[in-house]
């Protein structure tokens, strides 16, 4: 990737269980800038986050722009479950989703036990490809092999700050200033 590319950094609001819409926004950065800010909403525990991610990026000016789509995890909203290979392969961009702690397989499959459509959920979690340790974090990459996608992170202390600045967004819009740790 480029110097001075553009990376749109997502993440999801705080929500309890009884929203049945969550804010998800996206944070256009470069260069240590933020250029611009998207939102949308997603249906807690749905499955309409690859679509609706799509949409927002899709409509918004800053899609020509877009270098790299990096997320918090790859599971809005509960467990919305994102498909970061047709997101990546719908609008041409690669797609990282980034956590601090390797995803507990077991503890991931026993909570989606709770779903009816268990199995379309399962599934979407695996397409989303091997959990890689780069640096202090964990990532699951669509479109970008994994040297690039160390080169892009290895620039960063932790979580990069498109996702940090999402998270302090959507939660200081959500709960009327900002607070955690993404």
């Amino acid at each position: 990737m480029k110097p001075g590319a553009r990376v749109l950094g997502i993440d999801d609001s705080p929500f309890t269980k009884e929203d049945e819409r969550v804010l998800v926004v996206g944070v256009v950065w470069r260069e240590g800038a933020v250029e611009g800010v998207l939102s949308t909403h997603v249906a807690r525990d749905g499955l309409d986050s690859t679509e609706k991610l799509e949409r927002m990026v899709r409509s918004s000016k800053f899609l020509p722009q877009i270098r790299l789509i990096v997320m918090h995890g790859v599971t809005l909203a509960g467990f919305n479950i994102v498909n970061i290979r047709k997101l990546s392969e719908k609008l041409s961009v690669p797609v990282i989703g980034v956590t601090r702690k390797r995803p507990c397989a077991a503890a991931v499959g026993k909570a989606l036990r709770n779903f009816s459509d268990c199995g379309e959920r399962l599934e979407l979690i695996r397409s989303a490809g091997p959990v890689v340790r780069i640096g202090t974090i964990h990532a699951q990459l669509a479109g970008i092999g994994v040297d690039e996608a160390r080169k892009f992170l290895s620039s960063f202390e932790g979580i990069p700050e498109p996702v940090r600045l999402a998270h302090i967004i959507s939660s200081g819009v959500v709960r009327g200033e900002s607070h955690g740790k993404v």
